[in-house]
């Protein structure tokens, strides 16, 4: 993880408005979100399970998250990569009850060296977001 200084950290605006403003620049809202705390995110790479993101943290300053109306305090930007198992089960020993409750692989190092060609990428994402929240 790699935090990025942004003059966004710490201000408040409504889910709504976050989404609208951000969801142009291919920001989405991660779908791990709780009632009170969730990530917006670029997803910057995806190439054969290893995955790097710009993530923008938000909690509620009240109210849940699904309600447009909602204000949100946008927290410190970060670059993250996630690498992903990518191996196959060659013997088949996943079971059908297995199968339906654990049909995803977790992330083999949630919290991966982010790579060094990908940091201004990053940045320069950031900047947009940061343009995009000009009016904050």
């Amino acid at each position: 993880m790699v935090p990025i200084q942004s003059n966004i950290d710490g201000k408040e605006i409504t889910m709504g408005d976050l989404k609208k403003n951000l969801e142009p620049l291919g920001f989405t809202v991660n779908g791990n979100w709780e009632y009170d705390h969730a990530y917006i995110d670029y997803k910057m790479n995806d190439d054969h399970g290893d995955q790097q993101y710009v993530r923008i943290p938000l909690k509620s300053t009240g109210g849940p998250l699904d309600d447009e109306g909602t204000f949100v305090q946008i927290g410190t930007p970060f670059l993250l990569d996630h690498q992903f198992e990518t191996d196959v089960d060659e013997e088949g020993n996943v079971g059908a009850l297995t199968g339906s409750f654990d049909q995803f692989k977790s992330p083999a190092d949630k919290d991966a060296p982010f790579p060094e060609e990908l940091v201004e990428r990053g940045k320069v994402l950031i900047s947009k977001a940061e343009q995009a929240l000009g009016t904050l």
